[in-house]
């Protein structure tokens, strides 16, 4: 009967998923958010279910989540968007991750109390954007193709440099000592070595796709061919994200790369993928994000009210400093409404949630509370997302808000309001 109880459960979960990608479509209220709120319905509430029954199976199911949303995420990227993008998307990725980092670590320190070491552990975890949220959304909203690009670009390179600076911090608190210069190399190793793997790994896999098609049933092994470049770059101790997503553009840009000396060598041609395949894998993600969800809603606790008050206040903290950073990051040409849309795609998700349990496994005092916030804070920024990405959609003055700020700045804000109580005083 538990059997059958969980093959029925799992029937209907991917049956109300493709409910809330209705509701996506039309209302503009992301399915991610009506997930997590199942998982949290289940789970915090009901108490069917814990994350605690899934074992080991829990945080693996993460990070394949991660690898496969960012190869084809990868897919997606053509190297025209990414050339006028590249610039616009590290300045952005850099900027907000470095100033996420220092004012989440300051209110954690000062007014939270937490050690040093601690509130900047917890801010880098923050500093990046989710994939899992940010990819299927921009797809859906009428950016320009260069905007859309910067947003996907940023959602990847901020993952690593999340994980990157947070097992940094976490090694500087094994050790105890800090280091910068070895801080700095592992983030540019991390960057350029992955990306060259994931490069390598698709040149040599888009000369075998031919091949590998006339195997029965193989439609699977670009997905695990993209595994394999995952471990060997996590092994090798690079970023296996990074390298998932290089992999996943150069497969869809392999034409525009000058491959004649491998040719020399092969009598295969190299070719990319067909729109059998893209559908295929665009199924996997819907059903790895479905779970994934869920199971983040499975795992946030609502036993501390402090804990979600904390959150709420950084969450706050975080959209509001998103608003001057994106302004700077961004050119005069980009769009008001693009510029608007960035400001509000702050959601944190995947990487935050693999990272949040790290220091506590470690056994770092303070390491259960900021898996706690954390996960509180990755449930309120999609909703705040969703929220605000709803609001800009159908509540003209929301947009004009937003865009005022772009147009004059919060300086500029506070003027006119100056302006305006000055002449009514009058």
């Amino acid at each position: 009967m538990e059997t059958a109880g969980i093959i029925l459960a799992v029937g209907l979960i991917v049956f109300v998923s493709h409910l809330f990608t209705g509701i996506f479509d039309k209302r503009m209220i992301p399915d991610v958010l009506l997930l997590m709120l199942l998982g949290i319905f289940v789970g915090p509430i009901l108490g069917l279910v814990s994350p605690a029954e899934f074992g080991i199976v829990g945080p693996m199911f993460t990070t394949i989540t991660l690898v496969v949303i960012l190869f084809e995420g990868g897919l997606d990227l053509k190297i025209e968007s990414l050339r006028s993008a590249i610039k616009g998307s590290l300045s952005l990725t850099f900027i907000n991750f470095f100033v996420t980092v220092t004012l989440v670590g300051l209110i954690s320190w000062v007014i939270f109390r937490m050690n040093l070491l601690d509130s900047l552990i917890l801010g880098a975890i923050l500093g990046g954007t989710s994939s899992a949220v940010v990819i299927p959304l921009v797809r859906k909203l009428k950016v320009t193709d260069s905007s859309r690009t910067i947003m996907i670009l940023e959602s990847a390179f901020s993952d690593v440099l999340c994980i990157v600076f947070t097992l940094a911090l976490l090694e500087v608190y094994r050790i105890g000592n800090v280091n910068v210069g070895l801080i700095i190399g592992k983030v540019i190793a991390s960057f350029a070595l992955a990306g060259f793997m994931g490069w390598v790994g698709a040149i040599v896999w888009s000369f075998l796709l031919l091949r590998i098609r006339t195997i029965k049933n193989s439609i699977f092994t670009t997905p695990a061919f993209v595994f394999i470049i995952y471990g060997v770059s996590e092994m090798l101790g690079y970023s296996g994200a990074i390298s998932s997503l290089v992999f996943g553009f150069t497969l869809a840009n392999i034409s525009l790369f000058n491959l004649s000396i491998l040719k020399k060598y092969t009598i295969a041609e190299p070719i990319t993928l067909n729109q059998t395949e893209k559908i295929f894998f665009s199924e996997v993600v819907f059903l790895l994000k479905t779970f994934f969800f869920i199971y983040i809603g499975l795992s946030i606790s609502f036993n501390s009210f402090w804990t979600m008050t904390l959150g709420l206040i950084l969450t706050i903290v975080i959209y509001i400093s998103r608003i001057p950073i994106v302004k700077l990051s961004t050119n005069k040409i980009t769009q008001t409404y693009d510029k608007t849309i960035m400001s509000i795609m702050v959601p944190k998700g995947l990487a935050a949630a693999v990272l949040a349990s790290i220091p506590y496994q470690m056994g770092i005092e303070g390491g259960e509370f900021i898996r706690d916030i954390i996960y509180a804070i990755i449930l309120i920024s999609i909703t705040l997302t969703s929220i605000l990405v709803y609001l800009v959609e159908k509540v003209g003055w929301v947009g004009g808000l937003y865009g005022f700020f772009h147009r004059k700045g919060i300086a500029g804000f506070f003027a006119k309001r100056g302006t305006s109580s000055t002449k009514t005083a009058k």
